[in-house]
């Protein structure tokens, strides 16, 4: 007898905004509704002063701006969040600097830049601080945790141990108590970084170093002949509050001990990492390797040696 086949339905977008009317959210009935209460109001003013056909045909751009407003979308994004995030990006200067509360001007021997309006402002990162034990502080009473989750293959295991699983993970769901975001990416691997690192921890034995360079070999070969990629699973985790870096800690572990039950590698990144995943997403292109000997933000960076002969 075979066992029965299990599936679960998970929604696409579970953050899309609830249909309230004729299958409409609560912003687009909100800017529909203003528009129709404006038509009406300019309507009932004009009514006696205006003819009605040319009346009707005035009030046609002011509803075809409201429609479009309230169903247009573009890059993604609704159409009025869309405007709005194009005048504020219009009236606020594209230079950044990093500075503190406020950016010092420019020397007179500088030349001008061209334009009346402000030409350099400070940049303003979301990120604030990262602890040690890996807690990033996105605001004053906001922090977030990170969580890496290697993939499980569910499709090898039996019908009562898929159920099981997909009974595990929906109990991890419902025992969320905060804003959780899970983030799958894929990036290009370096094989090259790993095959060096071989080669710089081989063994003084023939056999083990010969084995060590074969493999190496291979790895050179392949990042030569293929393109290589890595899935990256990570899960992020939000608190507020006075504690928020402790609870947001809290619920990372929560999170790695939950998802290892289920068979997955589970790690709660630590300063140092975090600070490369961060790095890595801002630049795709770089390095894979997140643990270079990087620096936390506000830690100072010094030498054994000295400068000078």
């Amino acid at each position: 007898m075979s066992e029965p086949e299990i599936r679960a339905k998970i929604h696409a977008d579970v953050e899309a905004p609830d249909k309230i009317l004729l299958g409409l959210t609560a912003r687009q009935v909100g800017i529909l509704a203003a528009a129709g209460l404006l038509a009406y109001l300019l309507w009932r003013a004009g009514a006696s002063r205006l003819p009605t056909p040319v009346l009707a045909f005035g009030l046609v751009p002011l509803t075809a701006v409201a429609v479009v407003l309230a169903l247009g979308r573009r890059d993604g994004l609704s159409f009025d969040r869309w405007l709005v995030a194009a005048l504020r990006a219009a009236r606020h200067p594209r230079r950044l600097v990093p500075a503190g509360d406020a950016v010092v001007a420019p020397p007179r021997w500088a030349p001008a830049a061209p334009g009346t309006g402000p030409t350099v402002a400070g940049l303003r990162l979301p990120v604030h601080a990262i602890t040690d034990a890996g807690a990033i502080v996105v605001g004053a009473h906001t922090s977030t945790a990170l969580v890496a989750v290697s993939t499980v293959n569910i499709g090898l295991r039996t019908g009562q141990e898929q159920a099981a699983m997909i009974g595990g993970f929906a109990r991890w769901l419902h025992a969320l108590s905060g804003p959780t975001q899970i983030v799958v990416s894929t990036r290009r691997v370096d094989l090259a970084v790993h095959a060096d690192r071989i080669l710089d921890t081989a063994q003084p034995n023939p056999a083990l170093a010969e084995a060590a360079y074969a493999y190496a070999g291979f790895l050179l070969d392949v990042a030569e002949q293929r393109d290589p990629l890595w899935r990256t699973v990570t899960i992020a985790h939000t608190a507020t509050g006075r504690h928020a870096p402790v609870e947001a800690m809290r619920q990372a572990e929560h999170t790695a001990g939950a998802l290892a039950a289920l068979g997955a590698a589970t790690r709660v990144l630590d300063g140092r990492t975090v600070v490369g995943v961060l790095a890595a997403a801002a630049d795709p292109y770089a390095g894979t390797d997140p643990h270079p000997g990087r620096a936390l933000p506000d830690q100072p960076i010094t030498t054994a040696g000295r400068w000078g002969p």
